[in-house]
């Protein structure tokens, strides 16, 4: 092939990512249950292994893990912040699972009540050790048989057990149970066993500083956003589960973060129309011009990953608000976290 077929080859596939993703006419899911591991085969294919991020991004047998089917229909929300704080998510919650929750923690009330709606229970909590527990399926009977874990708001270092003396000499001292990096061997064991995984809006400033989450991210996180304003969501992956029956445009208010890295290898399901901000995009960070993302969804590490950088203000967990494309977020929410759960087809 001569150079100027080389190139048109390569505009062509640029254009068709940007277009609808790398999902858009996907791998069928493997059959359950799967081969047993038995050998030493590499861990993707090719086309599937992501050598920034080592680890699988895609639906190959030998690293895809569809072994969620005997999971409970049941999630588990994490909304800890270790920094600043989401007016949203209400005052922080008393550790333990399922503390009393008031009508200030708006946006755990919400997934509480919208998930009800299609038959799948929530369990939430703050509490860093309990979320790592959980996730570890602990307990007799097992108490880790969620389909997916939701992380809205968080902040920052959210999976570090802060606080908690340890003894210099162990890595985990019985007295105190300091196991500070007990989440994050737990969120991972999860997600390559075949869970799912929803990040909503500042999930994206998390943990800026584990490389293997800003790839369950999507090759993504937070950078700056400009105002709080109105704009456009388009909506760009119309063959979706989790766009089914949402309008081509429909307009929405909020931060419309930017991102660094932008992210790659993933389906790309809604954008902004930047023309439509009336401040802009740009604080600091230029935007992202004519394709700016604002939901998108991968396989990743054996498991599934559904992301929005949606959802800032309390308004748009507000059932029947003012609030612009309130029901449309609503519909979109409820539909990523269902397919990340595995209830309906993901990432098509």
């Amino acid at each position: 092939m001569n150079t100027q077929s080389l190139r048109l080859a390569f505009a062509a596939g640029a254009l068709s990512i940007l277009a609808g993703g790398l999902a858009d006419a996907g791998p069928a899911e493997p059959t359950y249950p799967p081969e047993p591991v038995t050998s030493n085969t590499p861990p993707g294919t090719q086309d599937n292994f992501d050598v920034t991020y080592n680890v699988c991004r895609g639906t190959d047998p030998r690293c895809y893990h569809p072994w969620i089917q005997n999971r409970q229909n049941k999630v588990l929300l994490y909304t800890r912040t270790a920094s600043p704080r989401h007016a949203n998510l209400g005052p922080a919650l008393a550790p333990g699972l399922n503390p009393p929750l008031t009508a200030a923690n708006v946006v755990q009330n919400a997934i509480i009540k919208w998930m009800a709606e299609v038959g799948v229970a929530v369990d939430y909590t703050e509490d860093v050790q309990t979320l790592a527990t959980q996730l570890a399926g602990l307990g007799t009977p097992p108490n880790g048989n969620y389909k997916a874990v939701i992380f809205i708001s968080t902040s920052r270092d959210a999976l570090w057990k802060h606080g908690t003396a340890i003894d210099p000499a162990q890595a985990k001292n019985t007295s105190t149970n300091a196991y500070l990096d007990h989440a994050k061997v737990s969120l991972r064991q999860f997600i390559r066993g075949g869970g799912g995984f929803v990040g909503v809006h500042n999930a994206f400033g998390t943990e800026y500083n584990w490389p293997w989450y800003e790839g369950l991210l999507g090759n993504a996180n937070y950078y700056s956003h400009g105002p709080f304003q109105e704009g456009d969501v388009q909506t760009v992956a119309k063959s979706d589960s989790s766009t089914d029956a949402l309008p081509a445009r429909w307009h929405f208010k909020d931060e419309w973060y930017n991102l660094l890295p932008f992210p790659t290898n993933v389906k790309f399901l809604a954008t902004v129309d930047e023309s439509t901000l009336p401040a802009g995009a740009a604080d600091v960070h230029p935007g992202h011009g004519s394709f700016h993302p604002v939901a998108w969804c991968q396989y990743y590490d054996g498991g599934r990953a559904w992301l929005t950088t949606l959802g800032h203000d309390a308004g748009a967990f507000t059932d029947g608000s003012s609030f612009p494309g309130q029901a449309y977020f609503k519909q979109l929410v409820v539909n990523g976290i269902l397919s990340a759960m595995g209830n309906v087809p993901f990432c098509q």
